[in-house]
């Protein structure tokens, strides 16, 4: 008998079976376009676990007539990698995939830049966390990144639909609410929901009806189906975050257990990392760089330690100030860009010496207080006002009495300069 897991039995062997990435992989995708031209650049992939990586790896390495290694940079040491480049000599260039790439210490990632230089290595870097804060920049410069999307329940039902005749049991009957809770309760992970699908056929005769009580009762997946309006992951994470943004310190720690009893540590971190930012933001500037910190500690302990550490940080932001006035200067600014047209930049803050148009730029250290007018906005801008002070702490109310000062400061030596 074949005991090989059902979701490695599916695994997809192209571009075509791989679901909710098509902007990658799909007729117009990225990744397809660049194999349909036989081109090969080092890549890094990320996204969370379950929304194939791995399988989009694999599938590359296949594609191309060259030979391919596999590396972990959570397991694997330097003498490893020194074993891989040695035992491909005889080749021009090799697919090296890296597993957990932001785990790659830097000992190893210098010994590995140079053969991505000289184009001896193409590599395929996987992970799990933001690569633009974790990997090396000397390797991020060298690769394009790509993010995969989380996968929704509707697509991950959909296709758990589309399996069921794969499965050793013959003309299950699946109610449609048993697919609901597997796809709701997989934290975005097809590799769990088709696990999961798969354990219910392990404990079913053919002809069987699986209905919701049976399908609780074998998969004891913590309940984020509470009732029929599907209380799932995303409603937990917002219900957390708008708990903090309101100051309700009860409600944002009852949904951190919640979070914490799902076992997801890295979409948490991720959610109360948003929340430093743009329900705190100026009102608290430390939250940010406690909030790293947090992470690390979490990211170090694990759970269920690392639940400790995440109670601290959210007590924390539940009862600090709140302002928002950093999201909404930049989402007002990006409205701008996409509504308005881009005017040019003033030909003064062109930084090119040789530029014929450039005019005189006013270096503002040499006057006083550092302040000299002189027009930055672009000319379709000017007036444009993006930042308004929010008042609920002492460190922004500060800030917001400068912003004030120099708003009276510029107003004046701009009337002054059309007056000459």
């Amino acid at each position: 008998m074949n005991y090989k897991p059902l979701a490695e039995k599916l695994r997809p062997s192209s571009f075509d079976e791989i679901i909710g990435q098509d902007y990658l992989v799909g007729k117009d995708g990225i990744l397809r376009k660049m194999l349909d031209n036989d081109k090969l650049i080092s890549i890094i992939l990320y996204g969370n676990p379950g929304v194939g990586k791995t399988t989009i790896a694999k599938i590359i390495a296949e594609k191309y007539s060259l030979e391919s290694y596999y590396f972990s940079a959570s397991s694997d040491t330097k003498a490893t990698l020194k074993e891989i480049v040695q035992s491909s000599k005889g080749y021009h260039t090799i697919i090296l995939t890296v597993d957990e790439i932001h785990r790659m210490n830097k000992d190893i990632q210098d010994y590995l830049l140079s053969f991505m230089e000289t184009g001896k290595i193409i590599i395929i870097g996987l992970t799990t966390v933001n690569p633009y804060l974790s990997v090396n920049p000397a390797i991020r410069s060298r690769c394009s990144i790509f993010k995969l999307n989380d996968l929704e329940p509707n697509i991950i039902k959909d296709y758990l639909k589309t399996i069921v005749s794969k499965l050793e049991h013959e003309n299950l009957l699946i109610d449609e609410d048993v697919f609901d809770y597997i796809s709701n309760s997989c934290g975005n992970e097809l590799r769990v929901a088709i696990n999961n699908l798969e354990l219910l056929d392990s404990v079913s005769k053919d002809n069987e009806h699986i209905d919701i009580v049976k399908a609780e009762k074998i998969i004891k997946t913590p309940n984020l189906r509470l009732d029929k309006n599907g209380d799932n992951y995303y409603n937990l994470l917002s219900a957390l975050q708008k708990s903090i943004r309101g100051s309700d310190v009860h409600a944002a720690i009852y949904y951190t257990a919640r979070l914490v009893v799902l076992g997801d540590l890295e979409i948490i971190l991720r959610r109360l990392t948003v929340c430093a930012y743009e329900d705190i933001g100026l009102a608290n500037p430390t939250i940010g760089e406690k909030m790293q910190v947090i992470s690390e500690a979490c990211r170090n302990l694990g759970f269920p330690e690392a639940r400790i550490p995440l109670a601290t940080i959210v007590i924390e932001m539940a009862l600090s100030p709140k302002s928002n006035s950093a999201i909404t200067a930049i989402d007002k600014a990006i409205s701008d860009i996409k509504t308005k047209g881009l005017d040019d930049v003033p030909d003064h803050l062109i930084n090119i010496e040789t530029y014929t148009k450039r005019d005189s730029y006013i270096y503002p250290h040499d006057y006083k207080n550092a302040l000299i007018y002189q027009q930055y906005l672009p000319n379709n801008l000017v007036g444009t006002k993006y930042y308004t002070p929010n008042l609920n702490s002492k460190y922004e109310a500060q800030m917001a009495k400068y912003y004030e000062y120099l708003e009276e400061y510029y107003k004046k030596a701009k009337e002054q300069s059309k007056s000459k």
